[in-house]
């Protein structure tokens, strides 16, 4: 596969651990704390409504993902869905962590559960998963997962430009910009493998 340690870069990067600590001392009490999950923290309202946006449409990839590697076929299919699976729970483990100060730091990745991942999905991402899970191992569920990732890392894009273009906090606009750049990436790749799925 093209670009195979690209997948690697945001994980690793993400993970340093100088990024966290100013972003949530730095701004006031958010006042959709209970909307956002910004509940332990004291993050502004855009850092909060970035990271819950972000989970969102992470914990769809995340889902996808995870199913991916149980009824996947193709082997690139199959190893970008661990690479995302990976990917997603270190970026779900960091904004966590941004979000809430009572949760104790670690270097270690906590993986969110199912449960929160589910609960983070929206009517849409359920229908989704729904659809990917009635979908028969193989081929047909390889073309499915791919046109979904692509989709929802167009969305996922589209958070990270939305707050680059107004966001103030340094370290928040720091992850969003390693984000944007290891999503264009995984567009590119998953464009190969679409094409890859066709022939």
């Amino acid at each position: 596969m093209h670009r195979r340690h690209a997948f690697l870069g945001l994980a690793s990067a993400l993970a340093v651990p100088a990024l966290l600590g100013p972003a949530v001392a730095q701004n006031t009490p958010s006042p959709t704390a209970d909307r956002t999950g910004n509940t332990g923290a004291r993050m502004g309202e855009a850092e909060a409504r970035y990271a819950a946006d972000t989970l969102a449409a992470g914990a769809l990839a995340l889902a996808a993902s995870r199913l991916a590697l149980k009824k996947g076929k193709d082997d690139d299919v199959k190893e970008f869905a661990g690479f995302e699976v990976a990917e997603q729970e270190t970026i779900a483990d960091i904004l966590k962590a941004m979000r809430d100060q009572t949760v104790p730091p670690s270097g270690q990745v906590k993986a969110p559960s199912e449960a929160e991942v589910t609960g983070q999905l929206d009517a849409k991402g359920k229908a989704m998963i729904e659809a990917l899970e009635s979908a028969k191992a193989g081929s047909a569920f390889d073309r499915e997962y791919i046109r979904g990732q692509i989709e929802g890392h167009r969305a996922l894009l589209q958070i990270q430009e939305t707050y680059l273009s107004t966001g103030k906090d340094r370290e928040t606009l720091a992850v969003a910009k390693l984000a944007r750049g290891q999503i264009k990436e995984h567009l590119v790749l998953l464009a190969d493998i679409e094409d890859d799925l066709k022939g």
